[in-house]
């Protein structure tokens, strides 16, 4: 009987270092596959993400803005604007940028006059203003910006009317993972 006892006793803790080993495996089983469903879930998100930044781009031409050689915002140009004012205004963690281009033409000497020396002055007073309409129409303040890059970033050929109309224009962008 003290045999059966001796035996039952180095029996019990075995059986208990074994069940807890298993128990152990099974929480690591589930631990493990809620890794590789979050990793799963992180690669689906930041796909979603990378194709929203991607989607979540408008182009305007500047001749729609603006009157020829100015920056000051056109009454058809508040008008194009306001069909993108909807999906800017509730933003609070995207970032909305403002990017104004130009064609590679001299400014003429009425904008000399306005105080702007060159494109990136039109650029990005031409940005600013649509930035600031934006801001005026309720989209958050905190959110937007606005950057100029005159005529250093063409998406046509400036040896042409056509060309030279398609590089004056402004890009609304939303980045960041709020868009």
């Amino acid at each position: 009987m003290r045999v059966d006892l001796i035996a039952a006793a180095r029996v019990v803790p075995f059986t208990a270092l074994i069940l807890g080993a298993c128990v152990a495996q099974s929480t690591y089983d589930k631990q493990t596959a809620e890794l590789q469903q979050a990793r799963a879930q992180a690669a689906s998100e930041q796909s979603q993400l990378t194709k929203m930044q991607q989607e979540q781009k408008w182009v305007v031409a500047g001749d729609v803005l603006f009157p020829e050689g100015g920056y000051q915002l056109s009454a058809n140009g508040k008008q194009a604007l306001n069909q993108y004012v909807p999906q800017l205004q509730g933003l609070q963690n995207a970032k909305v940028v403002v990017y104004g281009y130009t064609d590679n033409l001299p400014v003429g000497a009425p904008l000399k006059r306005a105080g702007i020396a060159n494109n990136i002055d039109l650029s990005s007073r031409r940005a600013d203003n649509v930035a600031a309409y934006l801001e005026a129409q309720g989209v958050n303040p905190n959110v937007i910006s606005a950057k100029g890059f005159g005529d250093t970033h063409p998406v046509a050929s400036n040896d042409t009317p056509d060309g030279r109309a398609k590089n004056r224009r402004i890009e609304i962008v939303l980045e960041g993972p709020g868009a």
